[in-house]
């Protein structure tokens, strides 16, 4: 497959070049999840990754977000080689590059909506040019949980819990946005009211954004659609 273009690669907050990815089983058998992925993301973007269960859209999700290596290939991030930094650096660079939606939220119960939000800002090395409690303020304000600071997540609902997780994601205002099926765990409604506040972010902020989904529905509402499908890129 030709590679990206330079004036592509210079744009590209991520790009991924001939990643595979294999897994070796207990009975010795390898597994190959991801097969030879050529793409990349822009800036301000909106674009959904849709596959059927097994087709290797998570495990391609987990690499463009930096929590799994390729076993061949390169990952870049605004043209740096992810392979070229050490643990603590891609470490330093997931927290402060990308901010995860997942569908089961991974909130912490033991602790408030409020520190949940912040918790991104404590593993920073970087010196913050804002107040972080004041800027989770402002999110839990705009995305309609504005009152819940001291609530705890399991004393609120799913939709409320989604919202909670999507401003996680943006505290350390990140480049790139990655929801993992974002609208699994909610209802019609709630997920509806996900998916337009996903659009709004992207629309009046340019947040790039990345949804993972099975669902065609919800991929459609993004403007790019990456499908792919036993590991490869089909479309």
């Amino acid at each position: 497959m030709t590679k990206t273009t330079d004036s592509k690669q210079v744009s590209a907050v991520i790009r991924v070049e001939n990643v595979w990815k294999e897994y070796r089983l207990d009975n010795d058998v390898v597994f190959t999840a991801l097969k030879d992925i050529n793409t990349s993301i822009s800036p301000g973007e909106f674009t959904s990754i849709i596959g059927p269960s097994g087709s290797g859209k998570s495990t391609l999700m987990h690499v463009i977000g930096l929590l799994d290596k390729p076993t061949r290939g390169s990952v870049w991030i605004n043209n740096r080689d992810v392979s070229k930094m050490d643990d603590a650096q891609v470490s330093m660079v997931r927290n402060e590059f990308v901010g995860f939606v997942f569908q089961q939220f991974n909130l912490i119960n033991k602790l408030t909506i409020l520190e949940n939000i912040v918790l991104p800002t404590i593993y920073t090395r970087k010196k913050l040019a804002y107040d972080p409690v004041e800027k989770a303020k402002y999110l839990m304000e705009r995305f309609g949980i504005g009152g819940k600071e001291r609530s705890f997540p399991n004393k609120i609902s799913g939709g409320q819990q989604q919202r909670v997780a999507i401003a996680r994601a943006l505290i350390m205002n990140p480049q790139l946005v990655l929801a993992d099926e974002p609208t699994g765990n909610l209802d019609s409604k709630s997920g509806e009211e996900i998916l337009k506040l996903l659009t709004e972010l992207n629309r009046d902020e340019k947040i790039t954004i990345v949804v993972v989904t099975h669902d065609h529905s919800v991929a459609k509402r993004a403007r790019r659609v990456i499908e792919i499908k036993d590991g490869q890129i089909i479309s």
